[in-house]
């Protein structure tokens, strides 16, 4: 039999799979289409695999509900932190992602019974041909800019964190509008400003050093939080007129939850902290076959009490959406 978890940060929601304890690893083939079967019977928001590094503690690969490849997840790569940390007692450390190795480390709880870990979210580029977007949108890096293609009076900002984030600092009532959808939905299909597609976050300032943030998420969808997500819309308004600072954290709400972010910078560029929940919310065993056919069939789940800690600790935050 083998052991799958379901996981999330901030309720962005997950199954890991450690595929050093398979007998014979999943090809990427059938690690989509597990993630996909995943996605449609069990609602989460894709799939982490956990494989050997031979640079770090481990490796992370994001597959997402829809079987797409993501470069990088920050809730769920705080999650492989606490997994690796706890299989080999380590609190200090890095894992490999998609494009760079990024350093993890345990935190105090966040609440009893809520363990937090902070990772590094990087690289950062404001460059075009990261995220990429086109010369029908842009032919310059995109930071504080009116893109009337897209909205008549909105100001966005386009960075890589490695994912792609086109971000907008909205009232109240944007964010309660459909636009959010409507965008999210337009540069997600066939378009001619996001060949690949751009995960789109809205944002609302509901103090110095605090938002709420919305993602509409390349390959998901709306999802209760997107780590990177969090962490490019902060580094977006430190560099804007809102009241966003550097090297200070930064509280961020979320439909699922909250993170805090603290933005850092130096002669080599920009990086991010992520600080938030690593939560368990079950234990699953499965047949290794069905694995391997993506067949999510005769599962055997064991909740844990991680679930009940964590809405504890949400019902104590400011709730304004």
């Amino acid at each position: 039999m083998s052991d799958l978890y379901r996981v999330h940060g901030s309720e962005n929601q997950f199954y890991l799979l450690d595929q050093t304890q398979l007998q014979a690893a999943l090809t990427p083939e059938e690690q989509q289409q597990l993630a996909i079967e995943l996605a449609q019977r069990e609602h989460v928001d894709g799939l982490l695999v956990v494989d050997e590094s031979d640079s770090a503690l481990g490796k992370m690969t994001v597959v997402n509900a829809d079987g797409s490849l993501a470069k990088m997840c920050g809730n769920g790569l705080r999650t492989v932190a606490r997994y690796l940390s706890e299989q080999q007692h380590q609190r200090d450390f890095a894992v490999t992602t998609a494009l760079k190795d990024l350093s993890v480390a345990q935190q105090p709880d966040l609440a009893p019974g809520v363990p937090a870990f902070a990772v590094e979210i990087a690289p950062v580029s404001f460059d075009p041909t990261a995220l990429p977007f086109t010369p029908a949108l842009s032919e310059t890096p995109i930071i504080d800019q009116v893109l009337p293609a897209l909205h008549p009076s909105l100001h966005f900002t386009a960075v890589a964190v490695p994912n792609p984030h086109l971000i907008a600092q909205v009232t109240r009532e944007q964010m309660a509008s459909p636009l959010l959808q409507t965008l999210g939905e337009q540069l997600n299909t066939s378009n001619p400003y996001f060949p690949e597609g751009v995960n789109v976050s809205f944002a609302v300032q509901l103090a110095p050093n605090e938002l709420f943030v919305r993602t509409y998420e390349r390959g998901v969808g709306f999802t209760n939080a997107c780590g990177t997500g969090m962490a490019a819309t902060t580094l977006a308004l430190s560099q804007t007129k809102a009241d966003v600072a550097m090297n200070q954290l930064v509280s961020v709400y979320n439909p699922g939850g909250m993170v805090k972010t603290w933005v850092h910078h130096d002669d080599t560029g920009f990086w991010i902290d992520l600080i938030g929940n690593a939560t368990v919310m079950a234990h699953a065993t499965i047949d290794e076959d069905a694995l391997h056919r993506g067949q999510w069939r005769d599962v055997t789940i064991e909740a844990t009490p991680e679930q009940a800690a964590y809405e504890q600790f949400v019902a104590t935050l400011p709730r304004e959406f």
